[in-house]
């Protein structure tokens, strides 16, 4: 009864913090520390996925030394594999368990038993929490069952987090594009910049490509790009009538595998590339599908719909930005040479 009432107070603690206005790391920090001292043991951390390297990196942690958690990372697609089995994982005696590897690191750090406990986000594995204990035990149900909800809060406290980043991000790129589009200057090369590397490195992209289309050689012509190798990009003419054309015909469009989708023009360049899904939205000025912006990823990823919201609210700013500084290029123009007839005509008095 004792231990249950811990486990209620604990939740209370941390309910609250969610509700205030503390950071993600300090909650985080909280949730360690309260699986620490609610299950009384020698240290616990909370590991988040790096899917480029397929090892889940520690976050958060407290009783663990540096060289420890750089000794033995956890491999993602072992871990998640056993943990979709039963919902956790439990070494009772780490000196024993055929499972563990790097035994004597966990040895030497005065380990003797682990459990392992998923952290979710929006219904997928994002991560685990670990429990250390210096001494060898059998976890009981509801232990296995509070350190379980322990993650869930973490889950929530990393969604939460990654809501109100995502807004001020979305918040920024707008005001950015929007204060370009409206600059005396008409910088082209600034909104071509937020359309690609700003937009790349806010949504973690391997890359975003513009092109627009050449109503002369009937291609869609390269006017910006970003995380792209050279020989990609010179990998030959885009045709309209051969890659992707839904997205010519105002129609924003996902690829899975850019390697092995029939609508890809060049998917042996895309495999050289490393880019497997693709987001491709139609960029429209006065009515008229102008060109296309592609954003690739590196792993084969789904796109949100408040994702694919944003991107085509974006990609229809980004073409009224180009639209009015292909005007303001021409009124320039414009305005050049007839100062240049007025100077001429001048010469005559």
């Amino acid at each position: 009864m004792t231990a249950k009432k811990d486990y209620f107070k604990t939740f209370c603690k941390i309910s609250k913090a969610i509700g205030s206005t503390l950071k993600r790391e300090d909650l985080l920090d909280l949730i360690v520390a309260s699986a620490i001292e609610t299950m009384d043991a020698k240290a616990a951390s909370l590991f988040l996925e790096d899917k480029k390297k397929d090892v889940f990196v520690s976050v958060c942690q407290r009783g663990l030394s540096e060289s420890y958690l750089h000794s033995d990372p956890y491999r993602m697609q072992k871990m998640s594999d056993e943990l979709m089995k039963n919902g956790y994982l439990a070494f009772e005696d780490v000196a024993t368990d055929e499972r563990i590897q790097n035994r004597q690191a966990k040895i030497d750090e005065g380990i003797s038993s682990i459990l392992v406990v998923p952290v979710r986000v929006e219904g997928k594995n994002i991560g685990v929490l670990s429990l250390y204990t210096a001494d060898a035990r059998r976890f009981s149900p509801d232990e296995i069952e509070f350190l379980g909800a322990l993650a869930e809060q973490g889950g929530v406290a990393i969604q939460n987090s990654r809501l109100l980043r995502r807004i001020t991000r979305n918040s920024y790129l707008f005001h950015d594009l929007a204060d370009s589009i409206n600059s005396t200057n008409l910088d082209i090369k600034q909104i071509l910049h937020i359309m690609t590397a700003d937009i790349a490195e806010a949504f973690e992209m391997k890359g975003v490509i513009i092109r627009l289309l050449n109503k002369d050689t009937n291609t869609l012509d390269i006017v910006a790009s970003y995380g792209f190798s050279e020989e990609f990009l010179n990998k030959g003419p885009v045709h309209p009538d051969k890659s992707i054309t839904q997205a010519l015909k105002g129609e924003t469009v996902v690829i899975r595998n850019a390697a092995d989708d029939e609508r890809i023009e060049y998917r042996d360049a895309m495999k050289t590339e490393g880019i497997v899904s693709m987001l491709v939205v139609p960029i429209q000025a006065g009515g008229e599908i102008i060109g296309v912006m592609r954003l690739c990823t590196e792993e084969e990823r789904e796109f949100s719909e408040d994702m694919i919201v944003l991107v085509e609210a974006l990609a229809h700013q980004g073409g009224l930005a180009i639209q009015n500084a292909s005007l303001y290029l021409s009124l320039q123009e414009d305005k050049s040479n007839l100062e240049k007839d007025i100077w001429s005509h001048r010469q005559w008095f």
